[in-house]
């Protein structure tokens, strides 16, 4: 919310340094986004922006003038000469095309720029910059001033005249810094702090937080003798989702600018300046935080058959619709709570007004409109038709219904002094749903069993009363609290008093203080320390984080069955999911099940830009567990690794494709990863049953030998799906739960043995169904404690082998951790492994049994 400072000093005193205020208000939770200045300069402590510091309107230069003659100029129609007293000894006669002002006028106050003036000016480029005025002869007259424009001084992008001030304003020679000077504080209202949203609400937090009074003056308006009784009847069809409307009818009203004044706090306030009759009500809602809306009266009677209108507050019907004030033509559902006549809807009731009842410049008699409408019904209009004003802001965070009475008073008193009107006296009031105030036992004890720390009982009272609570004593530090009438947040009775009164005190003010006992030993985590373990490892492999979202769709997990049927519509989620009820966007209607789609999503979106990826996501997915309203969460962890292997180099082969991912990289990875978190019984086999995977790259990583995840290159089905054209991509899934129930709480390491090592190769012909795994295995066994390494570093097929047969080779390593191993002892060991391969396994060793 915009505020600008001269009109909140006409409820409250502000400090002299407005930069203190701002901070004060911002350690209260009204937190400043911005100041911006118009023709003052910044002031104590106060920071702008650059951008919002404006132009400083000198004082010797830019004053108030009162227009004594305005003539024609001798040499040019479109010229007048307005003849000024500006405080100086002789007046000033200046030159200037203003259509505002006419010949045969005077009296009237303008702002004048004299000699050495900055003002704003638009180029023949459109741009708008500064320039100094210097004298300059206009059609043979000399000139060396300016009647200025709100344009000129920077107070608005585009004016139609010059400023004609208000009668009462000061007198000529006056600088204008004093008279429209400006400073306005840009506030972020949060949700809680609806009732913030006025220069009261401010005001009283000002109050509060400054220890000076807020002075709010109560409306009082003369009426005609005339009553409204009989003028206009009001229905409330729900009270739930309206809890008070009032109506209030002036008559003779003149719509025409509102005055000076007005327009000035209102642009500086954000609102555009149209009528008085349009600028009242928007006056009076951002003053008292209450949004109004005026209907011309004799179109209500005109659509009414000539009789007195029917005013009903009701749920719009199917098919309704409604022409509002921008033009559009809104079709309406029974989820909008609309104004309506005997002849049909009027308006969005707290959005937007009908276009064929609003005021325009023949309007004789208004319809005041101050009501209370439900902030759901108004949020969910507002956002169904994207309308999003002032008023249905106020309304979408709460109005308390007992503003709508003072609020309709204020502007009916505003109609009566700016707009010439004769208010019918009494207004129609319909409230079936007022909103009873809570009465709160509030103590001391309360207070520092809440915060920590006491605070004073007088500064209680105080902080209280200066919010509008009404407060009175019952027995010692003791009070009976009623909630003011402004009030709707107040909900969770002592703790949200007590919050208030921190809040004001000063959250800079709470005392430090030491914890009273002695901090526990700390206890470890296990499940989210060996998560940021598997994070590391995989971030010293190269890997990269993604975290994407846990909301899905059914069509996303269909892509990674290239098999199956594709969803056909957004309600198909399926059975097998966790579905939202109310989802934002079809995308986002499901609880994903697997991490893969949402990471081939983010490995597709990178590759637009770069030549590889190498990501890894951790996290949960859920899945429906029958019978139960909650659903299993495991801990998964998926990989996918595509493009080169290698960065780009200036001594890459020329004519060469550059290295690629492929199965093995993966499987490095994961062998890493298992490795490093010194998991045993590790294996791997070969699987066609993921239908993601091409069927011929596939494995599933064991763990004493149960499946804990697959891996292998993306099945190219899936990889179209998913816009990665004809890519090799390797994907790995992990049951995370499964991996880091296997991470023993100890491991042993075994000492480096400083004795040279002994290096032997064994080729061995096994059948062609026989995994490289399984010849390993028989390997190791037969080592014993003498083989500390064992690789395979060659696979053949082909010419001299048997049909159906492969030849793996193997390199060896020999080592004693307390000896050098003598040639008898290694050959000794080495032909223990060769017997155990042709025993176990049946197999020939290449260079013996089969040349």
């Amino acid at each position: 919310m915009l505020v600008p400072l001269s009109w909140l000093k006409d409820y409250v005193p502000l400090p002299a340094d407005p930069g203190a205020l701002v901070e004060r208000l911002t350690i209260a939770g009204l937190e400043s986004s911005g100041v911006k200045l118009f023709g003052v300069p910044a002031a104590g402590t106060l920071r702008v922006k650059p951008e919002d510091a404006g132009l400083v309107w000198e004082r010797d230069k830019l004053v108030v003038a009162q227009v004594l003659e305005i003539t024609k100029h001798p040499n040019a129609d479109s010229l007048k000469l307005v003849k000024l007293n500006y405080g100086a000894g002789e007046p000033k006669t200046v030159i200037t095309g203003a259509e505002n002002i006419a010949p045969g006028q005077s009296g009237m106050k303008i702002v004048l720029g004299l000699r050495g003036s900055r003002y704003f000016f638009t180029g023949k480029d459109g741009k708008k910059t500064v320039m100094t005025l210097e004298p300059k002869a206009l059609r043979g007259i000399d000139n060396d001033a300016m009647c200025m424009s709100d344009f000129e001084l920077g107070i608005a992008e585009e004016s139609e005249g010059i400023i004609i001030l208000d009668d009462a304003d000061a007198e000529p020679g006056t600088p204008v810094q004093d008279v429209l000077g400006e400073v306005v504080v840009e506030l972020d209202i949060l949700p809680n702090m609806a009732r913030c949203l006025s220069m009261h609400g401010i005001a009283r937090e000002v109050a509060a937080l400054t220890g000076v009074a807020a002075t709010i003056p109560t409306p009082v308006v003369p009426v005609s003798h005339e009553k409204v009784e009989g003028k206009v009847h009001v229905e409330i069809a729900d009270p739930k989702l309206c809890g008070r409307y009032t109506a209030t009818v002036v008559r003779n009203v003149t719509v025409k600018d509102a005055p000076r004044w007005m327009r000035s706090r209102l642009h500086a306030a954000g609102m555009r300046p149209i009528n008085n009759a349009v600028d009242i009500t928007n006056y009076v809602m951002l003053e008292h935080g209450q949004p109004l809306h005026a209907f011309d009266y004799d179109v209500l009677v005109a659509r009414a058959g000539g009789k007195a209108p029917t005013i009903t507050v009701r749920s719009a019907k199917a098919g309704e619709t409604l022409k509002t004030l921008d033009g559009q033509d809104r079709e309406l559902s029974p989820d909008n709570l609309v104004i309506a006549d005997a002849a049909g809807v009027i308006a969005l009731a707290g959005v937007m007004g009908g276009a064929e009842t609003e005021v325009s410049a023949a309007t004789k008699t208004l319809l005041l409109e101050s009501a209370s409408f439900d902030f759901v019904s108004v949020r969910k209009t507002a956002r169904q038709f994207n309308l999003f004003s002032e008023a249905s802001t106020r309304f979408s965070r709460g109005v308390h219904p007992a503003l709508a009475g003072t609020a309709a008073v204020r502007a009916a008193q505003l109609f009566h002094d700016h707009a010439g009107g004769e208010v019918l006296a009494g207004v129609v009031d319909s409230y079936p749903a007022p909103v009873p105030r809570q009465v709160i036992d509030l103590n001391a004890g309360d207070i520092e069993r809440l915060l920590g720390f006491s605070i004073p009982p007088a500064e209680v009272a105080r902080v209280l009363t200066a919010l509008q609570f009404q407060v009175e004593p019952n027995g010692e530090d003791a009070w009976v609290v009623t909630t003011p009438e402004t009030r709707l947040d107040i909900q969770a009775g002592v703790a949200d008093l007590v919050e208030e009164l921190a809040r004001v005190y000063g959250y800079d003010n709470l005392p430090e203080r030491l914890l009273p006992l002695e901090l526990p030993e700390p206890k470890g985590n296990r499940a989210l320390e060996l998560e940021d373990r598997v994070r590391d490892l995989l971030a010293d492999q190269g890997l990269n984080e993604a975290i994407t979202y846990s909301l899905s769709s059914a069509d996303a997990e269909a892509k990674l069955q290239p098999a199956a049927p594709q969803p056909a519509a957004e309600g198909q989620a399926g059975s097998g999911f966790v579905a939202l009820l109310n989802p934002l966007s079809p995308e986002r209607a499901v609880m994903r099940r697997v991490l893969l789609p949402g990471l081939l999503q983010v490995a597709q979106k990178n590759l637009e830009a770069a030549d590889s990826v190498a990501l890894y996501e951790l996290g949960f997915v859920y899945l429906p567990k029958p019978g139960e309203r909650l659903p299993a969460e495991p801990r998964k962890l998926a990989v996918v690794l595509c493009g080169r292997r290698t960065g780009a180099a200036w001594d890459d082969p020329q004519g060469v494709s550059p290295a690629k991912y492929d199965f093995y990289d993966l499987k490095g990875v994961v062998e890493g990863l298992t490795g490093d978190l010194h998991i045993p019984g590790v294996s791997f086999a070969p699987t066609r049953d993921v239908p993601w995977l091409h069927p011929m790259r596939a494995a599933e990583l064991r763990v004493n030998g149960a499946a804990v995840g697959t891996f292998g290159e993306l099945h190219p089905k899936v990889a179209e799906a998913f816009l990665l054209g004809e890519r090799a991509v390797q994907v790995a899934e992990l049951d995370l739960e499964a991996v880091l129930a296997a991470v023993p709480a100890r491991y042993g390491y075994k000492p480096f043995s400083t004795f040279p090592p002994a290096k032997r190769d064994v080729a061995v012909v096994v059948a062609d169904a026989t995994p490289a795994e399984a010849v390993l295995t028989e390997i190791r066994t037969a080592g014993g404690d003498l083989l500390t390494d064992a690789s395979l570093f060659d696979v053949y097929r082909g010419a001299g082998l048997p049909e159906g047969s492969k030849s793996l080779a193997f390199a060896l390593t020999y080592r004693a951790p307390d000896r050098t191993l003598g040639e008898k002892e290694i050959a000794k060991a080495h032909e223990k492994v060769e017997a155990r391969l042709k025993e176990t396994l049946k197999a020939q060793i290449r260079g013996k049994d089969l040349a």
